[in-house]
C-alpha cells in the first residue's frame, strides 16, 4: 500500500505482486474488474503524477525519452532531463514573475501611487535571459540529434570499402566484405551508437553502371535511401584522382547534406577528411560529424538540454517575445511590455506543464505503455 500523497500517482496507490502464472493473473483481473476497477490506459499512472504536481511535464517527456532509449547516449540524455526544473528556466521565471508585476502595478496604480516601469532596467534584463536563451538553443539543436539520432548513408564505387566502414562504426561484421566488387547488393541498416554519437547507418550498393539484374535492384534501392538521411558518407579510395564524376552528378541533388571521406588513407596521402577503415583510423570522421552536428558541443556538454520538436519550437518562440521587450520604444505605455511579459510567461508555464489549457495530453500519453 502506497498512501497518497508520497506515491508515484500522489494518490492512493495499491501494488499486487502475484505469481507469473498467466492463468492466475488472469482470474485476478478479472475479479478486480467484477469490482469496478478497469485496466489503466496508456500512460495514465503518469499522467495522473502530472496532474498531481509529483512531475513536471520536462520530467515526462524525459522519462519518455528514457523508455525509447536505444543508446547508452540516449540514456544518459534522457536521465540528465529528469528532475528537478533546469536552473535557468526557474531564474527566467523569477525575473519574468518580478517584471509583470511591476508592469501590472504601473498599469493599475500608476497614476495614483506614482510607480512607473523602468524600461531601460527591463530592458537589459530582458538582453540578459536573451543571451541565456540563446545559448541553451544552441544547446538545443545540437542536443536534439543526440535525442533522435543521425541517418548516415554511405555510398560510392564498388570497393569503396564502404562496407568496411559500415562494420568498423557499427562495432560488429554485419556487412560482407570482400575484394570483388559489387558484393552488396542491398541496402543494410543498424543502430549503434559509435563515439558518443546515435546513429542509424545505412550501407548502400556500390553506384556503377551494371548489367547484372541483382546488383541493378540494389543500386535502384539507394535512392529513397539518399532522400531520407540527414548526412551522406561519399567515400573515396585516397588513390583516387577525384571523386567518380558520374557519381558527383546522382549527388547533386543532396550536395547540402553529402561530405567527401577519402579511405584508405594508409595507401596514399589526401586532403580533407581521410581516414581507414580497414585500420580504424577514423579520428578525422568523428571530428568532422561532431562538428557538423553537435558544432562546439561535446555530447556530455548537452546533457540535460532542451531536445524533443515541443521544447525547441517552444524555446524559439521565447526568443522571439524577447527580441518584442528590447526592441520596444522608449516612451511606449506599460500596457505594451505587460502584454508581451503576460505573453513570455505562458511560453514558461507551456514549456513545464504548468499552463495545461492548450495541452494535448492525451496524445502524449498514447505513446506510453499501460504499466506507466
Amino acid at each position: 500500500y502506497f498512501p497518497a500523497p508520497n506515491s508515484y500517482t500522489g494518490q492512493d496507490m495499491v501494488e499486487f505482486h502475484l505469481h507469473g502464472n498467466p492463468r492466475l493473473v488472469r482470474r485476478f483481473l478479472e475479479y478486480l474488474g467484477k469490482t469496478g476497477i478497469r485496466l489503466a490506459q496508456p500512460g495514465e499512472f503518469t499522467k495522473r503524477a502530472l496532474l498531481n504536481d509529483k512531475q513536471d511535464l520536462l520530467g515526462v517527456e524525459a522519462l519518455q525519452d528514457l523508455m525509447g532509449a536505444a543508446t547508452d547516449t540516449q540514456v544518459r540524455q534522457a536521465q540528465a532531463r529528469a528532475g528537478k526544473t533546469p536552473a535557468w528556466i526557474q531564474e527566467a521565471k523569477d525575473k519574468i514573475a518580478f517584471w509583470t508585476a511591476q508592469a501590472e502595478a504601473s498599469i493599475d496604480y500608476g497614476e495614483d501611487e506614482d510607480i512607473n516601469l523602468e524600461l531601460n532596467a527591463l530592458k537589459k534584463d530582458a538582453s540578459e535571459l536573451n543571451a541565456m536563451f540563446h545559448v541553451e538553443q544552441k544547446r538545443s539543436d545540437s542536443a536534439h540529434w543526440l535525442r533522435d539520432g543521425i541517418k548516415m548513408a554511405i555510398v560510392g564505387r564498388p570497393n569503396a570499402g564502404k562496407s568496411t566502414l559500415f562494420n568498423a562504426l557499427a562495432g560488429e561484421d554485419r556487412a560482407i566484405v570482400t575484394e570483388l566488387p559489387g558484393t552488396t547488393r542491398d541496402v543494410l541498416e543498424i543502430q549503434c551508437e559509435w563515439a558518443g554519437l546515435p546513429l542509424h547507418l545505412f550501407d548502400t550498393a556500390g553506384l556503377r553502371h551494371t548489367e547484372d539484374p541483382l546488383e541493378r535492384l540494389g543500386i535502384a534501392r539507394v535512392e529513397p535511401v539518399l532522400e531520407r538521411v540527414d548526412i551522406i558518407l561519399h567515400l573515396v579510395p585516397a588513390p583516387d584522382k577525384a571523386p567518380d564524376t558520374e557519381i558527383l552528378k546522382r549527388l547533386l541533388p543532396y550536395r547540402e547534406k553529402t561530405i567527401v571521406v577519402r579511405n584508405q588513407c594508409d595507401l596514399a596521402v589526401c586532403d580533407g577528411i581521410c581516414i581507414s577503415a580497414l585500420n580504424g583510423i577514423l579520428e578525422p570522421l568523428e571530428k568532422a560529424l561532431k562538428q557538423r552536428f553537435l558544432e562546439e558541443f561535446a555530447p556530455d556538454a548537452c546533457l540535460g538540454a532542451l531536445a524533443t520538436e515541443r521544447q525547441r519550437e517552444l524555446l524559439a518562440d521565447l526568443i522571439k517575445q524577447m527580441n518584442l521587450i528590447t526592441d520596444l520604444p522608449d516612451n511606449c505605455p506599460a500596457e505594451l511590455p505587460a502584454s508581451v511579459l503576460q505573453g513570455v510567461w505562458g511560453l514558461l508555464s507551456r514549456l513545464t506543464g504548468e499552463d495545461r489549457a492548450d495541452m494535448v495530453l492525451n496524445a502524449m500519453f498514447s505513446s506510453f505503455c499501460l504499466g506507466k
